[in-house]
């Protein structure tokens, strides 16, 4: 995905769109808005962005609920959703993040911020489907083996015991997204077996120690992202 990424924004404050569309146009991505969910909702069945920033607290219909409606829809599956809000209260963030969203921008938004932020999101989006058919994956000095099941730091291999191998590669399978805790443990752990919060703060802090603390990023309350 190049500069020609196409991204919809949707929020009901009109300078906000305007201050968004204005920078990201200047960064060259293709870009429309809508100030209600359900013009969001329309627009984004004729444009088909690759993503689409969306705020959560809209009249009518708020962000969640578009976002929900978005994802039930198999032609979004890919799409990428970037919330936008003033709040930063873990239960909406945790609301957010079920119902199909990837990230959060805060408000109030510096242009530099944001433009740099959405630059990652869709760089790390295409490098990852690039690597998605191959036995490694790359992000700088971090690699990924899924065929010898190793992680390498420039190029020294950090001797990952099984999960903690398992929650990195579940982690970078979508970089900047948010991982809810709980779906951490079900993924990594399953249902069957029994572990508390303590596990994961356990092989997160293991895996900072072997490659680094750049790489998995904590939101309080919320659970943990992968970015590069």
């Amino acid at each position: 995905m190049d500069n020609k990424a196409r991204i919809l924004i949707v929020d009901d404050e009109d300078d906000i769109l305007e201050v968004l569309s204005y920078n990201l146009e200047k960064e060259g991505y293709q870009v429309v808005t809508a100030n209600d969910g359900q013009k969001g909702i329309q627009i984004a069945e004729e444009f088909e962005p690759h993503l689409i920033i969306l705020d959560i607290m809209m009249p009518k219909m708020d962000g969640i609920e578009v976002c929900q409606k978005l994802k039930s829809n198999p032609k979004f599956k890919s799409t990428l959703i970037a919330f936008l809000t003033a709040r930063s209260e873990a239960f909406t963030q945790i609301s957010a993040l079920d119902s199909g969203g990837d990230d959060f921008i805060n408000k109030p938004i510096k242009p530099n911020v944001l433009k740099s932020r959405i630059n990652a999101i869709l760089r790390r989006h295409v490098e990852l489907n690039k690597q998605e058919n191959q036995n490694i994956a790359t992000f700088g000095k971090l690699h990924i083996d899924f065929e010898q099941f190793k992680v390498l730091v420039n190029g020294l291999d950090t001797g990952l015991a099984k999960k903690e191998f398992e929650l990195l590669t579940l982690l970078a399978s979508k970089p900047g997204k948010v991982f809810k805790r709980s779906e951490i443990l079900t993924k990594i752990w399953g249902n069957d077996v029994i572990v508390g919060d303590r596990t994961i703060d356990v092989h997160i802090r293991k895996l900072r120690e072997k490659i680094g603390n750049e790489f998995i990023h904590t939101l309080k309350g919320v659970g943990y992202k992968f970015e590069f």
